[in-house]
């Protein structure tokens, strides 16, 4: 039986490659995209790279909580095991925007979306097995400010909004690996580099040379996920953070908190309409 992989936002940018090369290695590949017809493009456009691949769309809007879960709802009715779960998708606003559940935008895209989406598949994650989150060294510009996700006070700001989501992932890595801790399934975050693309914000733009030192093209900052995902030498590896040359690098020091994490873990819970009993 060939391997399952699912993975968020190949549409364009690093996931669209990802998508690619995860059908070139073999995997049949489950791409979850907000963007069907663009999705479906991608899936010719894979279909005439590598033959022979299998390559499915499956609609997914990662800031709608109903969206979630119709989407991991189809995945378990039509496959039968994961063998990598990839958290790709990722937005940034530049004004405040609130989700269709009431949660700033890019915490609920970047976080709480695929949150609830790892928690509904990964009870059918093969062994072994892998959850990649895309993070970003942005997180270590970063604070966790739970009350202002529902109710934002004060002057909005595109790189404290994006930076809280990306150490979300972070934290949310650390803290199912220690839930995963004795399974045959790991989780490993990354940071893939300042990725060259029209999707790039200005503000981002501006403090990159404070995260990374040069921009990669799109084909090049795919190569930490697909590390991560192919890679036989971080098979046993699990609550990791990873930087765009497939190094283990420190993250925030407040995301090595347990507390912290765990907070973070019970609030999404609540959000997405989990009990604590759900594996």
């Amino acid at each position: 039986m060939t391997d399952l992989a699912v993975i968020t936002g190949t549409t364009h940018g690093i996931g669209r490659v990802t998508a690619r090369e995860l059908a070139r290695a073999g995997y049949e590949v489950v791409m979850l995209c907000r963007n069907q017809p663009a999705a479906r493009a991608v899936r010719e456009e894979i279909l005439q790279a590598v033959a022979g691949a299998s390559i499915h769309v499956i609609p997914c809007d990662l800031a709608s909580l109903a969206s979630v879960r119709t989407a991991a709802a189809l995945v378990l009715e039509r496959f039968s095991e994961i063998r990598l779960l990839v958290n790709n998708a990722g937005i940034t606003t530049m004004r405040r925007q609130q989700s269709v559940d009431g949660f700033e935008l890019n915490f609920a895209t970047n976080h709480l979306g695929p949150f609830l989406l790892t928690e509904l598949l990964r009870g059918r994650m093969a062994a072994p097995g892998r959850i990649i989150n895309v993070a970003s060294r942005v997180h270590l510009r970063g604070g966790l400010n739970l009350a202002g996700v529902r109710s934002p006070s004060g002057r909005f700001s595109p790189l404290a909004a994006y930076a809280q989501s990306k150490l979300a992932n972070v934290l949310h890595t650390f803290a199912l690996a220690r839930r995963l801790a004795g399974t045959a399934v790991t989780v490993n975050c990354l940071h893939p580099g300042v990725v060259a693309s029209n999707l790039l914000p200005l503000w981002l733009r501006v403090i990159k040379p404070l995260i990374s030192p040069q921009m990669f093209d799109v084909e090049r900052g795919a190569q930490t996920t697909l590390y991560l995902a192919l890679s036989e030498a971080v098979t046993h590896q699990s609550g990791k953070y990873f930087d765009e040359f497939n190094a283990v690098q420190p993250a925030l020091a407040a995301s090595g908190d347990i507390a912290v994490q765990e907070a973070l873990w019970e609030a999404s819970m609540r959000w997405v309409g989990l009990s604590a009993t759900v594996h």
